[in-house]
């Protein structure tokens, strides 16, 4: 019989494979559980350990009792073999966090870029500094996902076109992977929150929803078959230029760096953090920002049923174009406006939606807490870093 010397190995490497990845699932488990889960003979599964200890990945970290015999060893993988870094890039603030392997942050830092114009400095000063908080060093780090607004270019992986970063520019990519000595991703910051959204959120486990991100400004982002859709040029989910009845058309988008897209027309032009503000005002509800008088018409009741109406109103125009097309099941309303409306505000645009539009979604308000652009991009690093780990 002819022999084929790579057969084990590459057993080997499926076992380990997936020994990693039920306990990086599922945190601490027994050879028992694990061969029992993984379809491994005690034989295999104690082999797969040993080998997986043998690298520096998994460790014993208990006991668990309640069988017959000794009480059996509980494994789980050591955070310490691998972390990455997720930032959130914005005009005035990098958020920056560092987590282990299993996910856990252990580290989160915020910093003022003003004092740098170019993103590669501005961004090594925010990882170096989120790293230090958490004592690890940058070599450590697996996976760098950065979340930016605009439109990234899927061929190249820089931020092809943004209002609030002028000075992201084509070779920022390959400059920061360069400087910090690693593959660098950058992404685009709705997509990432989408990403939260299907981990910890309204859309948990969902294979199909798209997450509307109303905000400084408008963005969208498509989930398909578990996948994020992109589109050719990294464009979709440009939602806010979507021409809409009675706003100016989108023109001479590319001409005005530095001014806000709410300010080129489009579906933008209603339905911006700046937007609901100035509608706000109009209909008597004075605050510091768009989330804060939409959380104060909400509490007022009757008072403030017109505005969360005229909001859902405008809310079902771009909702409305896109289940049309796509039908996916599920809107999740995100960003500052999407989370302050809550049910009030879901239920309303749902009712708008199905007056103007054969399709019916649920709609439902974003249910992941904290900083969802920068969750989504420690999740997206981790993504990265396991898989790196895995074929490793």
């Amino acid at each position: 019989m002819e022999r084929r010397p790579g057969v084990p190995r590459l057993l080997r490497e499926i076992n380990d494979r997936a020994a990693l990845e039920l306990l990086l699932a599922t945190g601490p488990m027994t050879r028992g559980q694990i061969g029992e889960l993984t379809g491994l003979s005690k034989v295999t599964a104690s082999q797969t350990l040993a080998r997986l200890e043998e690298r520096g990945l998994v460790e014993v970290v208990g006991t668990q009792g309640g069988g017959r015999g000794p009480n059996a060893a509980l494994y789980s993988v050591i955070p310490s073999s691998a972390y990455v870094a997720g930032l959130e890039i914005g005009p005035g603030l990098i958020s920056t966090a560092v987590a282990d392997i299993n996910g856990r942050t252990v580290a989160q830092v915020t910093v003022d870029p003003n004092g740098h114009d170019d993103p590669v400095a501005a961004v090594h000063d925010a990882v170096m500094k989120a790293c230090r908080s958490a004592k690890v060093g940058v070599g450590k780090l697996r996976g760098v996902v950065i979340g930016t607004p605009g439109v990234v270019d899927p061929r190249s992986g820089d931020v092809r076109f943004s209002f609030d970063l002028p000075g992201w520019h084509e070779g920022i990519h390959e400059a920061l992977a360069g400087d910090l000595k690693r593959e660098v991703t950058i992404e685009n910051d709705v997509n990432l929150a989408a990403i939260a959204e299907r981990s910890d959120g309204a859309a948990k486990g969902l294979d199909d929803f798209v997450l509307l991100w109303s905000d400084r400004g408008l963005g969208m982002a498509v989930m398909l078959g578990g996948k994020l859709y992109r589109g050719r040029s990294g464009s979709a989910g440009e939602i806010g230029y979507l021409p809409v009845p009675g706003v100016p058309l989108p023109e001479d988008i590319r001409t005005s760096p530095g001014r806000l897209p709410s300010l080129a027309g489009g579906l933008q032009s209603l339905v911006s953090a700046e937007a609901v503000t100035e509608l706000a005002r109009s209909h008597g509800f004075e605050a510091e920002s768009a989330g804060t008088c939409v959380e104060v018409a909400v509490a007022a009741g009757a008072a403030g049923e017109p505005l969360l109406d005229e909001i859902a109103h405008r809310l079902a125009l771009g909702v409305a174009a896109v289940c049309v097309i796509l039908d996916p099941g599920l809107v999740v309303l995100g960003g500052e406006v999407g989370h302050a409306g809550g049910r009030s505000l879901t239920s309303r645009v749902e009712e708008a939606v199905a007056k103007i539009c054969p399709v019916r979604p649920q709609v439902a308000t974003s249910t992941v807490e904290g900083n969802q652009v920068l969750r989504g991009a420690v999740l997206a690093a981790l993504d990265q870093a396991r898989e790196e780990l895995f074929t490793s």
